[in-house]
């Protein structure tokens, strides 16, 4: 990619709503074999949660229980996500476009994140959303930084759909979010090359 096609995809090319797919050489331990949604993603940089990776053993009903926030009976009960590693202690709800409060932000037509405790406590109630994805902390890139990590395939980029999102085969994500660009795991080399 030429510096100037790099200037226009950091103005044209935003990437809010769509999957990142870790490489299979991604140097950074931490993002080994994630896909990440991204939240936002603009002049100023970055923010997605991770999608396919637990917070230990902690779920809902633990997290509301640790918040002291009264769970109605038939609440279902969800794991808790490992978001990324920044902020770990703070906590974001992905979730369907059916539920929207004062600090909900549309990412695209059929997400939106939400964080606030407010919506942990209408999840507590039975009022939240009807899909859902709850995680600790998130990743960030600064202005720049994700266009350049692309640009040293880094990451791959795919769109996102809400089965991929929502549903519980974590094991399986990484591979779902790849075939959706018609590449097998098996098809990348030791090597990645410029296109």
């Amino acid at each position: 990619m030429t510096e100037h096609q790099s200037q226009d995809f950091a103005r044209t090319d935003w990437l809010t709503g769509k999957l990142l797919i870790a490489m299979p050489n991604m140097p950074d331990s931490r993002f080994a074999r994630t896909v990440v949604h991204l939240c936002t993603h603009n002049e100023n940089g970055a923010m997605g949660l991770v999608i396919n990776r637990l917070y230990g053993s902690l779920s809902l009903h633990n997290l509301l229980d640790q918040l002291d926030i009264k769970l109605a009976p038939d609440v279902r009960d969800i794991n808790v996500h490992f978001g990324g590693p920044v902020e770990t202690g703070r906590g974001f709800v992905l979730h369907s476009t059916d539920y929207h409060n004062e600090g909900s932000a549309k990412v695209s037509d059929q997400v939106t994140m939400t964080a606030t405790l407010e919506i942990l406590k209408d999840m507590a109630a039975g009022r939240g959303p009807r899909l859902t994805m709850l995680a600790l902390g998130y990743a960030a890139w600064a202005g720049g930084q994700l266009e350049a990590e692309l640009q040293h395939n880094g990451w791959l980029v795919a769109p996102a759909d809400l089965p991929l999102l929502f549903d519980d085969g974590l094991e399986t994500k990484w591979d779902r979010a790849i075939a959706k660009l018609g590449i097998t795991p098996g098809s990348f080399t030791g090597e990645a090359g410029q296109a």
